[in-house]
């Protein structure tokens, strides 16, 4: 029996998607052997050649067999970002109708007016018409990211680019929503393949954004490397997460304001840690290493300072009191 050339695309796609799993790292090297065997049976089984690259070419075409299930998966979710059209799930790009592109031009002007929820409501009634448009879903995908709701703008775009992988609108809303979601990688992937169906190098605009984020994948990758293991000490005396919950520790900004352990009049430094302001004026100190400076410019800080030099280091030390009313200052919660 001669089977028809569509099987034999599926096979085809089939054993591209097995291939793919070992080169992308999906599946390992102890699994090689067994990918090997399930591509030869399917091979044989459906009279197809793996090693022909026109052929596998053809029956991959843009979108790989992962990319079109993905798209399946969204499309028969009835939460999903798109949905399933009367005949069912479909892949590739949905044709647009007079109503729908209506419902378009609605959205297209409620984003002028920055209504973005307006904006999403009409893109999602014209996805509703033409499920898989790529047009209609990276403008909702826009207005998403606009709006703040970067994951479903990460949905949207997603499926755009599968339905149309030569809308390059989409890839750029892909690389910007994934970029906004801290995934650096995946939006350098997604501007690389936004610059690859652009041709001729790209646009200025697809090239700014790959720049930032590969930018910013360097920065978390440097983080990644320098960052020590929690409780091990990088120098004598000097433990790094020291304090519980992952905040640091304070004993250097304990020092600052006069003291520590609790002599003196300088409250327990544990005692501080529990208090909710206190602890947030921690995490922004080590999130954003300009934030000790705008303390120590605090007038309330700099008056405690300066007491501590009168009193030579003793009687000059802050109590309570003083922490108290420090942390009151309106700089001091803006912090």
């Amino acid at each position: 029996m001669s089977l028809p050339d569509s099987k034999k695309r599926l096979a085809l796609s089939i054993i591209d998607f097995l291939s793919t799993s070992l080169k992308d790292g999906t599946l390992t090297a102890d699994d090689a052997e067994n990918v090997e065997f399930a591509t030869n049976c399917i091979a044989d089984a459906f009279k197809v050649d793996p090693t022909d690259k026109a052929a596998v070419s053809e029956a991959v075409g843009a979108q790989s067999l992962f990319n079109i299930f993905s798209v399946y998966e969204k499309l028969k979710d009835p939460a999903g970002t798109a949905a399933a059209s009367s005949t069912g799930p479909t892949t590739g790009a949905s044709p647009s109708t007079p109503e729908a592109e209506k419902l378009k031009s609605a959205g297209n002007a409620a984003m002028q007016q920055k209504d973005y929820k307006t904006a999403i409501d009409k893109y999602t009634q014209a996805i509703a018409l033409s499920p898989t448009n790529p047009i209609y879903l990276s403008n909702r995908a826009a207005a998403y990211s606009a709006s703040g709701d970067h994951a479903a703008a990460v949905k949207d775009a997603e499926i755009a680019v599968v339905a149309d992988p030569k809308y390059t609108k989409a890839w750029s809303r892909l690389g910007l929503a994934r970029f906004a979601m801290g995934d650096a990688r995946g939006s350098v992937d997604a501007y690389e393949k936004g610059i690859e169906h652009e041709g001729n190098g790209g646009s200025e605009a697809m090239k700014r954004g790959l720049e930032t984020a590969k930018k910013e994948l360097s920065r978390m990758e440097a983080e990644e490397d320098n960052m020590p293991a929690e409780g091990v000490d990088d120098a004598p005396g000097n433990t790094r997460g020291g304090a519980p919950g992952g905040m640091p520790d304070l004993s250097g900004l304990a020092s600052m304001l006069g003291g520590g352990g609790g002599g003196g009049g300088m409250p327990d430094l544990g005692g501080l840690m529990n208090n909710p302001m206190f602890a947030g004026m921690a995490r922004n100190i080590m999130q954003n290493p300009d934030a000790l400076g705008s303390i120590m410019q605090n007038p309330m800080v700099q008056n405690m300072l300066n007491q501590r030099r009168e009193g030579g280091g003793g009687g000059g030390m802050p109590d309570m009191s003083q922490i108290q009313q420090m942390m009151q200052d309106p700089a001091m919660q803006n912090l």
